[in-house]
């Protein structure tokens, strides 16, 4: 049995990812991204089969790879301020390494080709919500059920950067005047709930 080159393997989805989630560029093909890649598309087919295939892996990969970073967060024993702040930061580096992440995670996950997971919730986001029910009783943040909270939370990172391409138009911004507000949101962003 041939042993598999893993370095091309991870090459090919590590340029399928930077082409999807950096460059936005969503609809290319797998040629595309096998020239990208530097391999031939017959190799990229001998990993991936179909560009189907490949884009379900990329997207495992990096819900799995951002979903354990924000977990770790949750599970901290940060102060909660701490935890939301470290919680912002974290999220939005990440939209400003890959600013079509989330255009692209939303896009496959309402295109069925990506089945995303419903699995039990885990312990440490029942303990984060818990968290914000005792910071609502202590009355550090606004009174309300925790979960319009959290939706709060990721509406005020994730409109942003899935409106980014409008928004540049709109007020004719450079990716690099973007970036810059998107990084001044981290700290808007806990004024406003944290108020």
């Amino acid at each position: 049995m041939p042993i598999r080159d893993t370095g091309a393997e991870q090459l090919i989805k590590d340029t399928a990812k930077n082409i999807f989630f950096a460059e936005g560029r969503l609809h290319a093909n797998t040629q595309d991204i096998a020239d990208a890649a530097g391999v031939s598309r017959t190799l990229l087919n001998y990993y991936f089969r179909t560009k189907d295939v490949l884009i379900e892996q990329v997207f495992k990969e990096a819900m799995l790879a951002l979903t354990t970073r924000l977990d770790a967060v949750m599970a901290s024993d940060m102060p909660f301020k701490s935890k939301v702040e470290s919680f912002i930061e974290l999220f939005l580096t990440e939209a400003n390494n890959y600013p079509y992440q989330e255009t692209f995670l939303i896009t496959e996950i309402n295109s069925n080709i990506c089945k995303y997971t419903n699995e039990a919730r885990p312990h440490h986001i029942n303990k984060f919500m818990e968290q914000i029910s005792a910071e609502m009783e202590a009355g550090n943040i606004e009174q309300m059920d925790p979960m319009h909270f959290v939706l709060n939370l990721f509406s005020l990172m994730s409109y942003p950067l899935i409106m980014g391409p409008i928004y540049k138009k709109a007020f004719n911004l450079s990716n690099e005047s973007y970036t810059c507000l998107i990084n001044e949101r981290k700290k808007m962003i806990c004024k406003m709930i944290f108020q």
